[in-house]
């Protein structure tokens, strides 16, 4: 089967520019990625992800760049503005509505929602999902995902209504100390008036959302947008019948997890789990 390159799009924002530029000067140049990586002294799959906008670069690459090819600072001036992007094509879209929402209704799947989820947990999570970035560029997701928790300590937050699935309580990553203080966060972030935290059991059975995440954002115009979330996808839908549907697979989710005070409960007996969690013997 023949290697078909990703589609590119410039056109979207500095950070798909930069990119783009990359392919475009080393496909000149008669360059494959292995060689330009050889060339830079970078690894290969950095800066494919780089390629691709998926990730940013270091500061140091634009400047590499510039004397590879040739282009006089090209590099340098687009990646100044690049940097101020720290979201991917994929995302920025969906932070850009959660941070106009005045409410944010989701449910969790696999993991405590990102607005919820301690730094530890926080960088566990990017680490198990990008097995072979390096340290530095999950410090950086990190960082980016925390920051949007700030929307919680406004004088005007929105009111916040998270489902979180059992299996994301009891599946370890980090280990016992990281899920302990993330169930110490949720009992926390649980007390605040605009946040409302339920819990999926395990004996609700199966729904339709099994598999994904769900959020819905209602905006200060009283519309409502969905966003759905696989590991490997994300999709903003606005067409208002499917949001409907989406609407009532989340207040059917709502009708089958514990009460707030139930949940809070088993929140609480599961930091005991993990406060008292011992290895297994081999």
């Amino acid at each position: 089967m023949t290697f078909q390159p990703r589609e590119l799009f410039p056109d979207r924002s500095a950070r798909d520019l930069f990119g783009a530029e990359i392919r475009r000067h080393r496909e000149k140049a008669d360059m494959s990625l292995r060689r330009l990586s050889e060339v830079l002294n970078y690894s290969k799959s950095h800066l494919a992800r780089i390629e691709a906008a998926e990730s940013l670069p270091y500061d140091d690459l634009p400047a590499k760049l510039d004397a590879c090819f040739g282009t006089d600072g090209m590099f340098a001036r687009i990646y100044a503005l690049a940097k101020n992007e720290p979201y991917p094509s994929k995302l920025r879209r969906m932070v850009e509505v959660e941070r106009r929402a005045v409410a944010v209704e989701e449910y969790a799947c696999a993991t405590i929602p990102g607005l919820l989820q301690t730094p530890e947990l926080a960088k566990e999570s990017l680490r198990i999902g990008n097995r072979f970035a390096p340290d530095a560029e999950i410090e950086e997701w990190t960082n980016v995902r925390i920051d949007r928790q700030t929307r919680l300590n406004e004088s005007r937050p929105p009111h916040c209504w998270f489902i979180v699935d059992e299996a994301a309580l009891r599946r370890a990553a980090g280990g016992p100390e990281v899920m302990r203080r993330q169930m110490a966060s949720l009992l926390e972030h649980g007390t605040q008036p605009y946040v409302t935290i339920q819990v999926l059991p395990f004996r609700a059975g199966q729904h339709v959302e099994a598999g994904s995440s769900l959020i819905l954002f209602t905006l200060p115009d009283a519309l409502t947008l969905a966003y759905e979330e696989g590991s490997r996808f994300g999709t903003i839908i606005e067409d208002q019948e499917q949001v409907a549907v989406r609407r009532k697979n989340y207040d059917l989710l709502r009708a089958m997890a514990l009460s707030p005070r139930d949940s809070e409960a088993m929140i609480r007996a599961v930091m005991e789990d993990w406060t008292s969690w011992e290895p297994p013997q081999i």
